[in-house]
């Protein structure tokens, strides 16, 4: 740090905690600070450009420099700097967005709880289930079934529900009343013979095992992403969620559907939802509400559910939970904004125009010696890395790979993520097909240097 003197990657490493970081690397290596952005592009302190391939965290859809949503914040910040919705308090920004959100709905909702993360967001899921189900006069019914590898936050009740080691060590999670279901990984969880559509049969019958162990009596509600983005970037298997679904409607539990990274097109449609059929009792949403502009969350919930929330906070006199910024005014004139420019501009109809081509190039590794499964839908995907095609057997120390593959794709000016040896895809929505091309051109050179590496190990 003394090397460094008192630049800002100095203070950095000397006072800011930062997040899925390894602090004691971090003082050697020293933080990646940007300075700018525009379009699918950011810039460092150095100037140097890059292709912000992962769109930040899976949120930055309309790129960067996106005026319109500018000029409604600075607007909104000029009209009403903020106001919140304590105690029947109400502003216009939330109102309109939010009768939006229930108009867009992939199924039909009744009425949406603003946050501000999509971890606060999942976090006041379970709140939610367990308050509606003593509401009804059902106690006992508090246990919510997450899976192995999926994603649904970092506070304490949603990191319980994510099924990463990482977010559990040390942290003495997961509490009480949360369980996990097997993983829907059909190429590392499938057996020898058994076909994609067996597999997603086994996966439920793992399921409705789990719920008759524990009590139908006891099952509250079963959450998942329609694509698990930071498990991997898991593609459901064929007739998963159908039988899923089939499996929960059986002993009424309730369906949370994680919308936080597949809502609003990154999978091809405005939700996952629509892409896989499913039908939630809640839906979670985040990210790309407001491009990642300002934070803001939502939960939509349906008229069954949300009249049983309703009720209860007569019979008690308040629902006693909200947040400070929740449906903040500028967070809502935002993400108003963004769904209109979604709309005007047929974001929609653009990605379901480029997202042929990225696949196309992601399966154009298949044959790659390092490159175990190619997987994807819309404008997310990701490659596994393996040590041997045949066997799937995946490198050891398990990550190191991928981030030596990543760190070669920032030489090359491209972001990415490497999920443990799987590296992740997931650019701003706006990208062309001939910026796909410059992010897999630039790839290219990062997995060939990585093969000379690998080969070495």
């Amino acid at each position: 740090m003394s090397q460094l003197g008192n630049s800002p990657a100095s203070r950095d490493i000397a006072y800011v905690l930062h997040g899925y970081t390894d602090h004691e690397a971090h003082k050697e290596q020293g933080p990646h600070i940007l300075q700018g952005g525009k379009g699918i592009y950011v810039y460092d302190d150095t100037g140097k450009e890059f292709i912000e391939g992962m769109a930040g965290l899976w949120c930055t859809s309309l790129g960067y420099g996106e005026e319109r949503l500018v000029e409604v914040a600075t607007e909104q910040l000029r009209k009403l700097a903020y106001t919140h919705l304590f105690a029947g308090k109400s502003h216009d920004p939330a109102i309109d967005l939010a009768e939006r959100l229930v108009e867009m709905a992939p199924v039909p909702m009744s009425k949406v709880f603003f946050n501000n993360s999509g971890s606060e967001g999942n976090d006041t899921v379970v709140k939610m289930v367990w308050y509606y189900h003593n509401a009804i006069g059902r106690p006992e019914k508090k246990k919510i079934i997450s899976r192995i590898k999926g994603y649904h936050g970092v506070t304490v009740a949603s990191a319980s529900l994510t099924g990463l080691p990482n977010n559990h060590r040390d942290f003495d999670l997961p509490i009480a009343n949360i369980l996990h279901t097997s993983c829907p990984h059909y190429y590392r969880f499938g057996e020898e013979g058994e076909s994609e559509v067996e597999f997603a049969t086994r996966c439920a019958a793992e399921l409705e095992a789990m719920i008759l162990e524990e009590g139908p009596d006891t099952v509250a509600a079963f959450i998942a992403e329609p694509v698990m983005g930071a498990g991997g970037v898991i593609v459901p298997p064929k007739t998963y969620f159908e039988k899923i679904q089939a499996v929960l409607k059986k002993y009424d539990v309730l369906f949370i559907a994680d919308e936080v990274i597949c809502g609003f097109g990154r999978t091809g449609n405005m939700w996952g939802c629509q892409t896989f059929d499913l039908q939630p009792d809640m839906i979670t949403c985040a990210k790309a509400l407001s491009s990642a502009y300002l934070p803001i969350s939502a939960v939509l919930i349906n008229e069954k559910v949300a009249d049983g929330i309703v009720a209860n906070s007569g019979k008690i006199g308040t629902l006693g939970h909200g947040y400070t910024y929740m449906g903040h005014p500028v967070a809502a004139a935002v993400a108003l904004e963004t769904l209109k420019i979604y709309e005007e501009r047929d974001v929609m109809g653009h990605v379901t125009a480029v997202a042929p081509r990225m696949q196309q190039r992601l399966a154009s590794y298949s044959s790659h010696p390092l490159v175990g499964e190619v997987r994807g839908v819309g404008l997310v995907g990701a490659l596994e890395l393996v040590k041997n095609k045949a066997t799937k057997e995946p490198f050891e120390p398990a990550g190191k790979v991928g981030a030596y593959l990543v760190n070669r794709a920032k030489d090359h000016g491209l972001i990415l993520r490497n999920i443990v040896d799987s590296v992740a895809f997931s650019p701003p929505l706006i990208i062309s097909s001939d910026e796909l091309d410059s992010v897999f051109d630039r790839f290219d050179k990062a997995l060939e240097e990585t093969a000379s590496f690998a080969a070495g190990l």
